[in-house]
């Protein structure tokens, strides 16, 4: 899972949600990506590595074993990228002999002894310095080799190391053939400081003490992986175990959140006997662990039996007893390990067998775990995200013509692909869908495949041929734009309910009609064919009192619905459905103060899901004397009753728009509760009410572990009231405020002001977050020369502030002057 980071999600907005630089068109309109032709394949990796963490750099012996693919070869041409290389010999059971071999443009071309036949295989040594460095001042989107606060300067910071393949940068600290079609078995001597524990793929076999305080540690992976999920980790760590069956699960975790591993990770046991079921195919690897790494700019990797995630994974009691807020990527990564690692995408093309396969496994535990309203709420959020970024509807799921390999990794590829699979499954049937995964699995299991043998398996099962939802689906774009509209025919007591498609190619589809007779729904499945009009005759006993087409939500499509209060009413209280029901509730926004909708408001308000409650609680306005009469008991009880923490902390922020101080006992109490929400809520709840609490109140909130939603509320209060314990906290946010600016000016206004404060001020903790942060946007920013340009721009700005406040303040010149060296630093990064 290659997704860009949760604080860049507003600069992500400002480019229409693409993930910047990716190719905006499909088909094969400009190049075709071919799958890698395999000359060599890959048998067994050996690599003896150790760790120069003040030149950032890693020594390494490596012994590749290889063969021809299928033709006779006599040379074998690896990536290395960025290396030094100062050995290559054939290694026959120990005995080395010279090879004559060139290296240029980060490619070792290797002329062999003979010429080798098809499965005779070899061993060829390389002795090499891994410089990832050097590959960054190549120009390089990512090192492949990440060594994190190296020498120990920032205290802000743990001395770290962790790799990343994706797509093909492990060639950054080994030679290999750096595609995803290419497979190995692997072992690793890793020698590392013995105050530090180590992470590999696979089982650590042994560990050997070493003189001057080091350790050798030897992981052994044996069943074949694609080489972009090998993975090295080496940190201060604790490890807490856990178990499914005879299968270890390590969770390694910084220690100040050891005594939160289990309420981080601990559904992870769960989850692998649940994925174990549902796919007919027991977790296929020997082990699993997870780690976290500082500064990974990334959400999280699947490296085959030992994920990497974001330090955003970490999370304190305040945020868990609101949620936890990685738990569906945690359930995404393990996913892969049968969807991307046992089966891998055998091309970036075919990604989509990788990662939509992934998204989906999100809903699908959301649903075993939390029931269909919360899989449904899920799967909608992330279909939105695709559905508001335009320049997406162009691109194939499946598409050969990208520019890079890291284009594919975006909302097509994720999110959409996740709600294309729930429509197959929805056609297909349960028993048939999941057969069919299985199918898949075993057929291909430690190989690689496309989306044309995934069609195939899934036909094998089904019997009903798929290529009609294959090439419309997959090998298409866009989705359908539906409009509709219906007549009443009194004397046939029939109504005829006519579906419209915009979008330029039609589609195809099963779609889910409800038709309301006498106020209750009756559902009908209908077939719409490829064509701009389709028209459906239903018996009715009189004029329906509403239509709602797509009525359970499942087909990935954008519907223009006009409905008026009543009928969204109507709608509401007679769904099932939770699309149904949501739908109904943000269709009232601009009619609010109608009688009808204030019944809808108090009925989503008693809802059993959580998610409807909260949205309701955030349209309503109870300042507004026709809402607040009706309403405001309800909300009372909320806020101080309801079962989930995310709805006392919504129903708190409801009441305090009436800025009544009778509500003061209520918002003090808040203050006091574990939940991140609810404290915050109340925090900001007591400074509306009362804004010359501010300064009485600045400590009374930490917002070091606040999620995105909090701070963006937060943002304007803190700015406001110049709250400085609380500078640091708000720089995930601030340092992105130029994007921020077009998407939400209220927000970006006070995001500006806050960047502009910390310039303005000596607060190396939020100078050093704003550098630090953009230092793990940069892969993703200079990609986009608007989005290089906006940043150095602000950064240059921001400078210039910092040199002013310098001179105002010579006496503040040490501490200030590592914060100037620092963003000097940031803006030459940024040219």
């Amino acid at each position: 899972m290659k997704t860009i980071i949760l604080s860049l999600s507003m600069v992500t907005l400002f480019f229409s949600g693409k993930v910047f630089g990716q190719t905006e068109t499909s088909g094969r309109k400009k190049i075709y990506r071919a799958t890698h032709t395999k000359r060599t394949e890959l048998k067994h990796t050996k690599l003896k590595v150790n760790f120069d963490y003040q030149k950032e750099e890693m020594n390494g012996e490596e012994w590749l074993t290889a063969s021809p693919y299928f033709y006779p070869s006599d040379s074998l041409v690896l990536d290395a990228k960025g290396m030094l290389i100062h050995e290559v010999a054939m290694d026959k059971e120990g005995r080395k002999s010279p090879l004559q071999y060139e290296y240029k443009n980060n490619i070792l071309s290797i002329r062999l002894d003979k010429t080798y036949l098809k499965n005779q295989e070899y061993t060829v040594y390389i002795k090499y310095t891994s410089r990832p460095n050097e590959v960054e001042k190549q120009g390089s989107p990512a090192k492949g080799l990440y060594f994190i606060n190296a020498q120990s300067t920032d205290q802000n910071n743990l001395p770290q190391i962790w790799t990343d393949g994706e797509t093909e940068y492990s060639s950054a600290w080994f030679p290999t053939i750096d595609k995803p079609n290419q497979k190995t078995t692997q072992e690793i001597y890793m020698t590392v400081p013995d105050k530090y524990v180590s992470l590999s793929n696979g089982v650590l076999k042994d560990s050997r003490k070493e003189p001057n305080a080091m350790r050798t540690d030897h992981w052994v992976m044996d069943k074949r992986h694609s080489v972009y999920l090998a993975f090295m980790g080496v940190g201060d760590y604790a490890i807490v175990k856990d178990q499914w069956e005879n299968i270890p699960i390590d969770y390694y975790i910084e220690k100040e959140y050891e005594p939160y591993a289990k309420q981080i990770y601990g559904h992870t046991p769960e989850m692998m006997a649940f994925f174990s079921k549902k796919l007919g195919y027991d977790y296929p690897w020997i082990k699993y662990a997870q780690i976290s790494g500082r500064d990974y700019p990334s959400a999280a990797m699947e490296n085959t039996t030992a994920t990497l995630h974001n330090t955003q994974v970490l999370q304190k009691p305040g945020q868990l007893a609101d949620e936890n807020r990685w738990e569906n990527i945690i359930a995404h990564e393990l996913f892969h390990h049968w969807f991307g690692d046992l089966v891998t995408a055998e091309s970036w093309s075919n990604l989509t067998v990788n990662e939509s396969f992934a998204n989906y496994s999100e809903y699908l535990w959301y649903e075993y775990k939390y029931g269909k309203d919360q899989a449904d709420y899920h799967l909608m959020s992330e279909i939105n995200k695709y559905i508001h970024t335009p320049s997406d509807f162009q691109k194939d799921l499946v598409r050969f013509d990208y520019d890079s390999s890291e284009d594919v990794f975006d909302l097509v590829s994720y999110q959409k692909g996740g709600g294309i699979l729930h429509m197959l499954r929805n056609y297909l049937g349960d028993e048939a869908f999941f057969a069919g995964m299985t199918d898949y699995l075993k057929t291909y299991e430690y190989q690689n495949a496309e989306a044309e043998q995934l069609r195939l398996s899934f036909e094998r099962i089904s019997g009903k041929d798929l290529n009609w939802f294959f090439n419309q689906w997959y090998y298409g774009s866009g989705n359908p734009q539906l409009n509709y509209s219906y007549t009443f025919e009194p004397v046939k007591k029939q109504v005829e309910v006519t579906v419209n498609q915009s979008q330029e190619k039609e589609f195809e589809f099963p779609l889910a009609i409800d038709v309301y007779d006498n106020g209750k729904p009756v559902r009908h499945n209908v077939w719409v064919t490829a064509k701009a009009k389709n028209t459906f005759s239903f018996n009715v006993s009189k004029n329906p009192d509403v239509v709602n087409i797509n009525a359970d939500g499942i087909l990935v499509s954008e519907i223009t619905d006009k409905k008026t209060a009543t009928q969204y009413l109507m709608q509401f209280v007679n769904s099932k459905e939770f699309s149904s029901r949501y739908k109904a509730l943000t269709g009232i926004k601009e009619n609010l103060n109608d009688p009808a909708s204030v019944k809808l408001l108090s009925a989503a308000l008693k809802d059993p899901f959580f998610r409807i409650r909260i949205k309701a609680l955030e349209i309503l306005d109870v300042s507004k004397p026709e809402q607040g009469k009706i309403l405001i008991p309800d909300i009372e009880k909320l806020a101080a009753n309801d079962s989930k923490t995310l709805v006392q902390a919504a129903a708190i922020s409801a009441l305090a728009k009436t800025k009544n101080k009778k509500y003061f006992p209520l918002f003090e109490k808040g203050l006091n509760a574990t939940s991140n929400a609810v404290r915050g809520s109340a925090w900001l709840a007591m400074i509306t009410v009362e804004p010359s609490k501010a300064d009485d109140l600045a400590d009374k909130i930490d917002l070091s572990d606040a999620s995105k939603d909090m701070l963006i509320k937060m943002i304007p209060i803190v700015v406001k009231n110049k709250v400085t314990s609380q500078m640091k906290n708000i720089t995930s946010i601030v340092a992105f405020y130029p994007f921020i600016k077009s998407q939400n000016p209220e927000l970006g206004k006070f995001s500006e002001e806050g960047f502009n404060w910390i310039m303005t001020s000596d607060n190396a903790a939020a100078t050093e977050g704003i550098v630090r942060i953009l230092s793990q946007a940069k892969t993703e920013m200079l990609k986009n020369a608007q989005a290089k340009a906006m940043v150095s721009q602000m950064l240059k700005e921001g400078l210039s502030k910092k040199m002013e406040f310098l001179k105002l303040n010579p006496q503040k010149a040490e501490s200030v002057n590592k914060q100037i060296t620092a963003l000097n630093k940031i803006i030459e990064e940024y040219k």
